[in-house]
């Protein structure tokens, strides 16, 4: 994604483009390895030393708000970042805590799209387990 297509994605959820905004997004686009917002903020401040670590933070809050950006929850460790684009699930290492992208598969949903009184916008499913780099040190145990 270029920087013009950067700012319109900015603007046509309603948020400015900031000097900021736009370094965690493109960060982001450049970065696929779901970073936490501390890897970001680090990697942001070294290009721009005036972005502080609460504007990090909350830019990328306003950017999951937006849609723009999926914060994936690990449990008991720091959340990791993912841009919105192609559909995907997520695989978590129960040793490492590693996020890796998988192959979207589509969920049934019921035809109305509700549970209950709940209206279902999203369903994503969220594989734990041993990634290929932890596997065998489970098995040398």
């Amino acid at each position: 994604m270029d920087a013009e297509a950067i700012k319109h994605s900015l603007e046509s959820r309603g948020l400015r483009c900031t000097a900021q905004r736009f370094a965690v997004v493109s960060f982001l686009m450049d970065h696929s390895g779901h970073p936490t917002a501390a890897e970001i903020f680090e990697a942001v401040n070294r290009v721009d030393p005036r972005s502080s670590r609460a504007t990090t933070y909350n830019n990328l809050r306003d950017l999951v708000k937006a849609g723009l950006v999926r914060e994936v929850a690990v449990e008991g460790r720091a959340g990791r970042f993912d841009m919105q684009g192609m559909r995907h699930h997520h695989f978590i290492c129960d040793r490492c805590g590693g996020v890796e992208d998988m192959e979207w598969y589509d969920v049934p949903r019921p035809a109305q799209r509700t549970l209950g009184k709940r209206i279902v916008r999203e369903c994503e499913l969220i594989f734990r387990g041993l990634c290929t780099k932890c596997a065998p040190h489970r098995a040398s145990r």
